[in-house]
């Protein structure tokens, strides 16, 4: 299954996770990879397992990145 499929079969379980804010999909190192916005990142222990955002999906890497609290943007 391609990252875009995998991106959407998962997005709305990860937007469910506690402070998640965005999920995209985007490379590193040449990689494709999944990428989950979070509002601050919290240590694995102090979340139960339910909680946790999955290292891999579908043999894709997840990348959790801390994008802080979004807001909306106004040009005036």
């Amino acid at each position: 299954m391609d990252i875009e499929n995998v991106r959407n079969e998962h997005e709305d379980r990860l937007m469910d996770l506690p402070n998640v804010k965005s999920v995209w999909t985007g490379k590193k190192n040449g990689k494709d990879v999944i990428f989950v916005g979070v509002t601050h990142k919290v240590l694995d222990s102090l979340l139960r397992l339910e909680e946790k955002i999955p290292k891999t999906l579908e043999g894709y890497e997840v990348e959790v990145e801390e994008i802080g609290e979004p807001m909306a943007y106004t040009d005036k």
